[in-house]
């Protein structure tokens, strides 16, 4: 995987756990809520999966964001 790569995956997981964080909810809690296993929010959270929009739309869902509150802090 190329650097840029590494580097957008870091961002939006690093973005995931701020708003996870946020509202309060552990990764399992938040895994609960959107349908996805733990393991797998963890993944994105430390950049290493690459998250599917079906996915990441579940988990702005859970959050109680829209996708693009979800991305509006990453540029």
């Amino acid at each position: 995987m190329d650097t840029r790569s590494v580097k957008i995956l870091a961002i939006v997981g690093a973005r995931l756990r701020a708003l996870r964080e946020e509202k309060g909810l552990t990764q399992e809690a938040l895994a609960s809520l959107c349908g996805l296993d733990r393991t797998y929010i963890s993944g994105i959270e430390r950049g290493k999966r690459n998250v599917a929009m079906r996915n990441l739309h579940s988990i702005a869902r859970a959050l109680d964001v829209s996708l693009s509150q979800f991305f509006e802090s990453i540029r």
